[in-house]
């Protein structure tokens, strides 16, 4: 069976911001509350929840970071297209 994370992400436009909403989550604010005031993508309603996905399925620097990084633990700034993700794996399998 291939390798799936579930992943949750917040979407905004510059690294700055994306530093901003890494202290928000170092200083203890929830990923979801978070995702739903700043992420731009559709994903932020639901609190950044991207779902289950395997490799291939995301631009390649977001999946590279979501497969390597440690469940639980947020990461980023992570620069695609689309702008900079702060990234929280969810789960493994």
């Amino acid at each position: 069976m291939t390798t799936q994370v579930r992943a949750f992400h917040i979407l905004v436009k510059s690294e700055d911001d994306a530093r901003k909403i890494m202290k928000r989550l170092n200083d203890g604010e929830e990923f979801a509350k978070v995702a739903r005031r700043f992420s731009s993508c559709p994903s932020g309603k639901n609190g950044g929840d991207l779902g289950w996905f395997g490799k291939g399925q995301m631009a390649p620097e977001f999946e590279q970071a979501a497969f390597a990084a440690d469940v639980g633990k947020a990461i980023g700034p992570i620069k695609t297209q689309f702008g900079y993700h702060v990234i929280k794996v969810a789960g493994k399998k």
